[in-house]
């Protein structure tokens, strides 16, 4: 789950750390309220979850009312990488006098956590990583000691950071960690980190990405959940516990266990189809799961076709069938819906469907073909 910057920092300054005086706004009369708060200097950020936002001018310095309101209304018309702006954050300026970059990720390689610094920060850390690998300097955590209190020292001296900031610097990287470690965080991230008026260390940009898997654990999260900022499909498959990711294809596919639906992606694909999406309602599923998918699935308005193929093990088939029942007898489908039905109870499901308005396929090679025929019109 990826978090907006403006609710990553409501989190930072829970832990304690140092983040500049700042609120969001949706418009430029909010903005404004803010700015007298907050002036002389502010800044105004754009509030989207993607990189690259200063240099596609989402974020820009404002010296008075009248530029707040101009930059306001400019950065609430932009769209960055697909995106459209429609939050910013406006913030107190803060003076720089050194940048860098510091994070805790999750390296599923070494399947451990790293503390990364570098003395590169800004927007100049990937231009940086670029021209040297060894521009960032990286750490690997034994998730049962933690992160210790030498290795945040060596990641102070390896970015060449002031001794007399040390401390200062241990406590933010300490504070980091624990909110990785607590929120069951895939990554958090610090770009930049700044030394300011007064030899101060402040984090002017904040990322926290939380693990999907454990959002169920920390329910308080879900509050920062922005469905307008996510794919409506994917919001609703994580309701259901379904696995949802989105393609760019026109056949809907609901399978169920994750090697099962690549295969039947790799099946359509073969066929010269496109797949719209990647479905899996999991093993075991219920009635209720199946239905939900195939919601999901009516929902995509780039979809011209249905592709349902089951092998069932725990999954049964009659629940499946169940399932499907429950949305064709309350729901008119005029998309052509192609199921293949295998495995425990599948006879008993296929009886179920009798005279639903389904295109029932023994063969799951043959349903991938008659799928593609129906997305393209073709009738070879």
């Amino acid at each position: 789950m990826r978090i907006q910057e403006y609710q990553s920092k409501r989190i930072f300054s829970h832990y304690g750390i140092p983040i500049p005086r700042g609120r969001v706004a949706i418009n430029a009369i909010i903005a404004d309220h803010i700015y007298e708060e907050l002036k002389p200097d502010v800044v105004i950020k754009a509030q989207v979850l993607t990189s690259g936002r200063g240099k596609a001018g989402g974020i820009r310095l404002a010296k008075s009312a009248e530029q707040v309101e101009q930059i306001t209304n400019d950065i609430l018309g932009l769209t960055i990488k697909g995106m459209p702006v429609k939050k910013i954050l406006v913030e107190e300026a803060v003076k720089i006098d050194q940048e860098y970059f510091i994070a805790i990720i999750t390296d599923k390689d070494a399947g451990m956590p790293a503390l990364m610094a570098s003395k590169y920060g800004g927007m100049d850390i990937e231009d940086a990583v670029r021209e040297n690998s060894s521009a960032i300097y990286t750490v690997p955590i034994d998730p049962l000691a933690g992160l210790l209190e030498f290795q945040v020292r060596s990641a102070a001296l390896a970015v060449e950071l002031p001794k007399q900031l040390w401390n200062e610097f241990a406590d933010i990287v300490l504070a980091l960690w624990k909110l990785y470690e607590e929120n069951d965080a895939d990554s958090v991230e610090i770009n930049p980190l700044v030394i300011s008026e007064g030899d101060k260390l402040i984090a002017l940009d904040a990322k926290v990405n939380i693990d999907d898997n454990a959002i169920y654990r920390h329910p308080e999260l879900t509050e920062y959940f922005d469905l307008e900022e996510e794919d409506r499909m994917e919001y609703q498959a994580k309701k259901y516990g379904l696995s949802y990711v989105k393609l760019d294809g026109d056949i809907g596919c609901m399978v169920n266990g994750a090697g099962l639906a690549m295969a039947t992606l790799d099946l359509l694909s073969d066929q010269g189809g496109k797949p719209a999406n990647f479905l899996d309602i999991g093993g075991g599923a219920n009635s209720e799961k199946v239905s939900s998918g195939l919601k999901i699935l009516m929902q995509d308005e780039r979809v011209k076709v249905i592709l349902i193929n089951i092998f069932g093990g725990i999954t049964r088939c009659d629940e499946v069938a169940k399932g499907l029942l429950s949305v064709f007898n309350n729901t008119t489908i005029e998309l052509p819906v192609v199921i293949r039905l295998a495995g425990t109870n599948a006879v008993e499901g296929l009886e179920m469907l009798k005279n639903s308005g389904l295109i029932v396929v023994e063969n799951i090679g043959e349903a991938a073909r008659i799928s593609v025929q129906l997305s393209t019109g073709s009738k070879k």
